[in-house]
């Protein structure tokens, strides 16, 4: 079983996560959101406990919880074929692979940025990665219980995969020439982001079909990998809703 703690992700996990076994909220708590956590907890007929902060501090293993911890199923990953089944026809359909991040927030940011960008599947390695924990869940604001998230054993071989269903990879480099405003990005495309020290390992880098950077002209020559995520998954989606603009012009 899993903990997950925070009004959001909490409330989230309610919505739409199966296998709830308790739901545990500090006693007296009237705010919104804690209202909320009971209404839903309620029509699902999950137990509801009320308690006192020091129990939540031990049944959450931290006191970032904000008054509501739940119990429920470990988290599933899925793989790549079953995100790329539900994706349908679609043309315009982004993946984003993180090769290496090691950090549980910087995981946690990209999943919730990566869910705001209407991305359609995150790939994660099995090995040297951070994994989908509660603390990744809480930092996501519960968007890592909507995004699938595929945990592979080989990065390489799953942007082959995706190369198979007519993906185009897009890895970024600091410094490199080329800038992320520069291509197309037109129809299926993954984004590789690399690990926090060390980028994109070199045979990462060897399966990827464009390399990109973001320009910086600062004294610090490098960006938090969740932001630069950010900044990359901006630019791709600009593009496709300049181009739908421009097809509905005719």
């Amino acid at each position: 079983m899993q903990v997950i703690y925070g009004i959001h992700p909490v409330a989230e996990t309610l919505k739409d996560v199966g296998g709830i076994e308790k739901v545990f909220l500090t006693r007296g708590d009237r705010r919104s959101g804690v209202r909320e956590i009971t209404n839903l907890a309620s029509s699902r007929k999950i137990p509801v406990v009320f308690t006192d902060k020091e129990h939540l501090d031990t049944v959450a293993g931290t006191r970032h919880h904000q008054g509501a911890v739940c119990i429920c199923e470990d988290f599933r990953y899925t793989d790549i074929d079953t995100v790329l089944a539900g994706c349908g026809p679609n043309q315009n359909i982004l993946f984003v692979i993180l090769d290496g991040i090691t950090d549980p927030q910087n995981l946690g940011a990209l999943i919730r940025t990566a869910f705001c960008f209407g991305v359609s599947g995150l790939v994660i390695p099995v090995d040297r990665a951070a994994s989908v924990t509660s603390s990744v869940i809480k930092t996501s604001a519960g968007a890592a219980l909507h995004l699938p998230v595929a945990r592979v054993v080989n990065i390489a071989r799953a942007i082959e995969r995706l190369k198979e269903e007519g993906f185009w990879i897009y890895g970024t480099v600091a410094g490199h020439e080329q800038e992320i405003s520069s291509p197309e990005y037109s129809g299926r495309v993954a984004l590789v982001l690399g690990s926090e020290g060390k980028g994109i390992r070199p045979l990462v880098r060897k399966k990827c079909d464009v390399l990109v950077s973001i320009p910086m002209s600062g004294a610090i020559d490098s960006l938090n990998v969740s932001v630069a995520g950010g900044i990359c998954l901006y630019e791709i989606t600009r593009h496709w809703d300049i181009r739908n603009m421009e097809k509905e012009r005719g």
